[in-house]
């Protein structure tokens, strides 16, 4: 006979009909923004491609700006969980970067145009320069702590890991940013400087 408390357990982890439609806009919003710009998007778009209508979109988002910010945050909250599990991997430095660097670029090569589209409006929509900023100081934090395990000075200063770290972790936006609208075979390219030049800025040969 099947247990009740499991079974409410199974049910109250399963996600709502609210939970599935909000999906289903956020995957129709990043599709969309692979054949228009975002500031070309309008909400009509957006509820016409989820099968709403736009009465029934703004029950969950009350703009294509405030859909924009949910389907970021989504992506980033995954960046920012394997930034942390970086700074916490126990192994060799070399092998932490070499493992941070294929995970960022799978991110990228994944959610590429979305990440592109966020930092481009981030000026214009605090709410994704925060998420960014917040997420870009998660993984410096990461940065930060393969350096020292490596070797690097702590200390405050130019050449301390926490600067050398934040100098590593913007560098690999841009170069990922701009790899990520060529080719997956850029971004793999892109993955492989990043990750010489973070070996390099720990004091490791390549």
């Amino acid at each position: 006979m099947p247990d009740p408390v499991k079974a409410g357990r199974r049910r109250s982890a399963a996600p709502s009909k609210g939970d599935l439609r909000e999906q289903e806009i956020l995957e129709g919003l990043e599709d969309l923004l692979g054949v228009k710009s975002f500031d070309a998007l309008t909400t009509s778009d957006i509820a016409e491609r989820a099968g709403l209508s736009r009465a029934s979109t703004y029950f969950y988002f009350s703009s294509k700006q405030e859909a924009l910010v949910a389907l970021f945050a989504k992506i980033v909250e995954s960046l920012r969980e394997k930034s942390r599990a970086a700074a916490d991997d126990p192994a060799a430095p070399r092998d932490a970067i070499a493992t941070a660097m294929t995970r960022t670029r799978d991110r990228w090569h994944e959610h590429g145009l979305i990440m592109r589209v966020a930092i481009d409006q981030a000026s214009a929509i605090p709410e994704l320069g925060a998420l960014w900023t917040e997420t870009a100081d998660i993984f410096i934090d990461a940065i930060t702590a393969i350096l020292v395990r490596a070797g690097v000075a702590s200390h405050e200063g130019p050449d301390g890991a926490r600067a050398l770290a934040g100098a590593v972790c913007w560098m690999v936006e841009r170069t990922f940013y701009h790899a990520s609208a060529v080719s997956p075979e850029a971004l793999d390219q892109a993955s492989e400087t990043c990750r010489v030049v973070w070996l390099r800025a720990a004091g490791l040969e390549p």
